[in-house]
């Protein structure tokens, strides 16, 4: 009963169809603020790199995922300042 009550608060999308519909789904999603990142799963041992190497290039394409991170630190990725060091003399 529990699950039956989360999905109806919560419902998640569930993409199917060829790479080019399941882009075009996570892009609508997307551009209408009703999501800002999506959890890919599968349900075959193929699916995710199905998902890489056929729907991320679209994606790429569009300008909606990355191909490089801009630092090297989830700090740097999220463009989170580092904080100064209390230990350090002033």
């Amino acid at each position: 009963m529990r699950q039956v009550a989360l999905e109806a608060a919560a419902p998640r999308p569930r993409f199917v169809g060829t790479p080019e519909h399941i882009a075009d789904g996570l892009q609508e999603w997307f551009e209408a603020d009703a999501a800002d990142g999506f959890i890919v799963g599968g349900g075959t041992p193929t699916a995710f790199t199905d998902f890489v190497e056929q729907v991320v290039p679209i994606l790429r394409e569009r300008g909606l995922f990355r191909a490089e991170y801009e630092g090297t630190t989830l700090r740097d990725h999220l463009a989170v300042p580092y904080p100064r060091n209390r230990y350090a003399s002033a």
